[in-house]
């Protein structure tokens, strides 16, 4: 019995990182499903939901007036959350029509400040942005063109997080991106992406629907569209660029924060995990999602039984329990090992999956009690 849960714990963590995503490639070339893409150029609101963002704001603003775009239909909405500092300064010294201000009063954070500025959204297409993130010049035109398909209702770019530091947290988080984007270029080939950023996202303002304060619109909307019948894609020329985090606790603390989000969006949209009437989606949002957030548990699970198993099967099971344990201090002592020059991608890798599955156990823990996040601090870069 002992056994048999050990090789199904290593079974369901290489499912996760790359049985699910190799099946998802097979799939998505033996049953393609390509985007209609064409230019296209409905009108356009550009939403930015901001709090103390007066560093960067500007230079958001400034970066989406200089779009490859119609001028004519794009229009532009910080919505400032009760912020104290020079934010709503910044937004209203920008002498162009385009650029209006809305303030949310008091502070309810970005889910509720998105609700507040769509009935003045005057765009067909709401595009959502971070206040912090820098789009490649064709980046709206080449996110829109997506629409020119009737059957795609959200569609999410690629998003890049510079390290320029080169730190262990920065150059784990760029890499785990470049995983997830081709994950999401394979998902999209197949059907529907499951996951999104949230940095350059694009939905049908039709298909918007309102949601509780609480819900992380970043996974919400998305699922929200799927149910409606649409499809979620993915289009890595539609390109944004943001700083990593460069400290751990940084980075610790906003996994935590996704993924507790994450967890209770699952619930929320839960009839998506048993839908008969598209099952393929369910399988994608069971192994992408729920499998991924879980994966801790199977991690646990694979170790506990291995310290169980050490007796048995001659050298095998001592060799496994000693690659398990490995993994584990290289990423307890990567930043030791970094102060002192030594860097390989590999030690980085094992230290951010690390981080990734602890802040996870840390979110299944406070999902378990009921806890929710609705406000938090602008990300430092």
């Amino acid at each position: 019995m002992v056994d048999a849960i050990f090789f199904l714990s290593i079974a369901l963590v290489f499912y996760v990182y790359a049985g699910y995503p190799l099946l998802v490639l097979a799939f998505g070339k033996i049953f393609p499903h390509p985007v209609a893409r064409q230019p296209y150029e409905p009108s356009v609101t550009v939403l930015i939901a901001a709090y103390n963002e007066e560093t960067v704001i500007g230079t958001t603003i400034t970066n989406k007036l200089d779009q490859d775009y119609p001028p004519e239909n794009l229009e532009i909405i910080v919505i400032s959350d009760a912020s104290t500092d020079r934010t709503d300064a910044i937004v209203r010294s920008f002498d162009d029509p385009r650029v209006r201000l809305v303030r949310q009063e008091p502070r309810a954070g970005k889910t509720s400040a998105l609700n507040l500025a769509l009935p003045q959204a005057q765009g067909e297409v709401l595009v959502f942005s971070d206040a912090n993130s820098l789009y490649g010049p064709g980046a709206l035109r080449q996110l829109v063109s997506n629409f020119a398909d009737p059957a795609v209702g959200y569609v999410t770019g690629k998003m890049i997080y510079a390290s320029p530091d080169g730190s262990t947290i920065g150059t784990g988080c760029t890499s785990y991106m470049r995983y997830e984007n081709a994950l999401r270029a394979a998902e999209t080939c197949l059907g529907s992406v499951v996951g999104v950023d949230g940095g350059i996202d694009a939905v049908r303002k039709k298909l918007y629907r309102p949601m509780r304060a609480d819900q992380l619109p970043d996974f919400v909307l998305p699922l929200q569209v799927v149910a409606q019948g649409y499809r979620v894609v993915y289009d890595a020329d539609a390109v944004l660029w943001e700083p990593s985090l460069k400290a751990t606790q940084d980075e610790y603390r906003m996994r935590v924060r996704v993924s507790l989000r994450a967890l209770w969006a699952l619930f929320d949209m839960r009839q998506l995990l048993y839908s008969m009437g598209n099952p393929l989606f369910a399988w994608q949002l069971w192994s992408h999602k729920v499998f991924r957030y879980l994966c801790f548990v199977f991690l646990a699970a694979a170790l506990a039984s291995n310290i169980w198993l050490l007796g048995r099967g001659g050298l095998f099971y001592p060799g496994m329990f000693l690659l398990q344990l490995a993994g584990y201090a290289a990423a307890a002592l990567m930043p030791v090992l970094e102060r002192r020059g030594i860097r390989y991608k590999l030690l980085v890798l094992a230290r951010y999956l690390a981080l990734l599955n602890l802040a996870s156990a840390h979110a299944f823990g406070k999902f378990l009690l009921r806890r929710k996040q609705v406000v938090w601090n602008p990300r430092k870069g």
